[in-house]
This record gives structure tokens, sequence and C-alpha cells, in this order.
């Protein structure tokens, strides 16, 4: 990977905490789920396990610094479990109000920007912001597995670039997709969003613009609707966060 690819990652895993160990690592069939005493991420469950784990053993009970190092794994589900680690120690209550991010109560990633006349890439297959679609000059949906009507996502090198605002999911992460896609669409407004959305600052540094995560205040209601694979958003257990820059 090269030196963007390391930058990106190098700003999640940079200082996490050295001591903490992992105390939970579950998942379902749309999301995974890692825990602390003091947070509990969660993030997309991403099929592929063609390369062997970093962690044969899983990571419950490594210490979370060592744990989130498995975000580096080509080992998709594995790399999964790596970002809801990294989630349990950024999207935490106590981290947000230090921030003093906030997204209002019923709020969406997409409040206060005008869409008129606008091309907006989405990369995930995403609903986006009310009023999206009336107001965009042309909306292009780009998915690794499309739904009739989205653009495959290796249409992605040729329609960002001409984007005025693109809406990125956050599991990009997950898939090491994320570096090229910021470089695809440096040019254009930027969003990160999903509950696996790491609220870390310091990705604002790589022309995001803004963050929207998820911070997850119901802790065992979340763990019973990853568990379960409950259908659905799980939202609904926690409280959704914005970072701008």
């Amino acid at each position: 990977m090269d030196r963007m690819i390391y930058s990106v990652y190098e700003a999640l895993l940079t200082g996490l905490d050295e001591a903490l160990p992992v105390s939970s690592a579950l998942s379902g069939k749309q999301w995974c789920l890692a825990a602390t005493e003091q947070g509990t991420g969660i993030a997309m469950h991403t099929p592929g396990s063609s390369r062997p784990p970093m962690f044969p053993q899983g990571l419950e009970g490594l210490p979370l610094f060592k744990a989130s190092r498995a975000l580096m794994s080509w080992n998709m589900e594995e790399a999964s479990f790596g970002l809801a680690a990294v989630n349990a120690f950024y999207n935490t209550p106590e981290r947000m109000e230090a921030l003093k991010a906030a997204l209002p109560e019923g709020g969406h990633y997409g409040d206060g920007i005008d869409f008129s006349g606008m091309t907006v890439g989405i990369v995930g297959h995403m609903r986006g912001p009310e009023g999206l679609r009336e107001q965009a000059k042309a909306v292009y949906i780009l998915e690794r597995s499309p739904k009739p009507g989205d653009y495959p996502d290796t249409a992605c090198d040729y329609i960002l670039p001409k984007c005025d605002l693109v809406i990125i999911t956050g599991s990009s992460l997950i898939n090491k997709s994320l570096p090229h896609l910021l470089e695809l669409c440096r040019d254009a407004y930027t969003i990160l969003t999903g509950p696996s959305v790491p609220l870390c600052p310091g990705l604002l540094d790589f022309g995001i613009d803004r963050l929207a995560g998820l911070v997850v205040t119901e802790r065992e209601a979340m763990f019973r609707h990853v568990s379960g694979s409950v259908p659905g958003s799980p939202h609904h257990l926690g409280c959704p966060f914005m970072l701008c820059r």
C-alpha cells in the first residue's frame, strides 16, 4: 500500500489505548461489534475470508491498540471487527463531549447543503438525504454489489471526478477503498457516513468535509441487535454525531 493509504490508517490507529482490553467481540449477519469497559463500536460485517486472519483466536482479550490493527487485515471479516474496535475507542459520549461535536436530534448528515444543480455520487447503496434526487442535477449510486439502477463500483474512476458532492459509506475503510475514493473526489464536498464511521478528527485532514457516525448508548440492546441479526437500522440504539472541518 502506498503512503496515502498508510497515512489514512495511521491517523486512526495512532494513539489508541495500549492497556484497555477488548472485552467482547461478536457478530451477526449485518454487523460486527467490539466493546471495552469504556465504549462499544460497531461496523458493517463485510464478507470475505480468502486471506488468513491476523489474529486467528479473535480479538477478545487483546489490548485495544493491537485489536484495532485487524482493520489492516485483507481478511474482510476480520477487518470488520478491527473497525468495530476502532469505533469502540473513538465513538463514545465522553469523546464527543470533549470535541463539542453534535448532530441535532432528528438531524441528518446532509443538513445545510443546497443540492440544487449538483452532480452527486453515492458510494454504497444508500438512500441519501431527503430532497436530494429532486434538487440535484444528477445522482449516481455506485455499489460493489449493484442493485437495479446502480453503477458497479468500478465506475468510480469515471464518475466521481465530475461530482460536486460525494457521499461515501464508512465500510470503505474495511475494504481499503477509501484512500483511492478520496483521491478521485478531491475537488468535491465529501461526506463519510454510517454506523461504521470512526469519529476521528484526524480523518478530516484527508479531504473529508463531514464525518457522520453513531455513538452506541444502548449497549446491551446493541449486543442483542448485532448477535441476533435483527433486521433494520441500529441507529435507534445510539446517537448520531457529526464532525466537520
